[in-house]
């Protein structure tokens, strides 16, 4: 069965299926913020995601990180591993991207055991 949630006006942010959940294109509310700023308020949404749907972030399993600028990744980083704990971190990937709309430093696709 597939469970879709979180509707926006071009997708589900979260998707339920196989005991997993897909979560897509978290970005920050505020992106006048800097990238610990960006990545604290990207983290936090997820969190409130996971909530919302049983399941917390020592459930999520991988995470692709898209930032718009590489050299900034240390700030999310430090971010990142304060957030999750060393024993919780998932599988990860960053990618460097041109753009991700106005102000936007990063975006964060997920997914998690449901």
């Amino acid at each position: 069965m597939i469970e879709r949630h979180i509707p926006t006006p071009i997708m589900h942010r979260a998707v339920r299926a196989n005991g997993l959940i897909f979560f897509g294109g978290i970005t920050a509310d505020d992106s006048s913020a800097d990238m610990a700023g960006q990545t604290q308020q990207v983290l936090a949404k997820l969190e409130r995601y996971l909530a919302e749907l049983g399941s917390d972030k020592s459930k999520v399993v991988a995470a692709t990180l898209y930032v718009t600028d590489l050299g900034q990744k240390k700030a999310m980083n430090e971010v990142w591993t304060q957030w999750f704990g060393a024993e919780f971190l998932p599988a990860r990937a960053t990618l460097g991207v041109s753009d991700l709309g106005e102000g936007t430093l990063l975006e964060l696709v997920a997914t998690a055991e449901a």
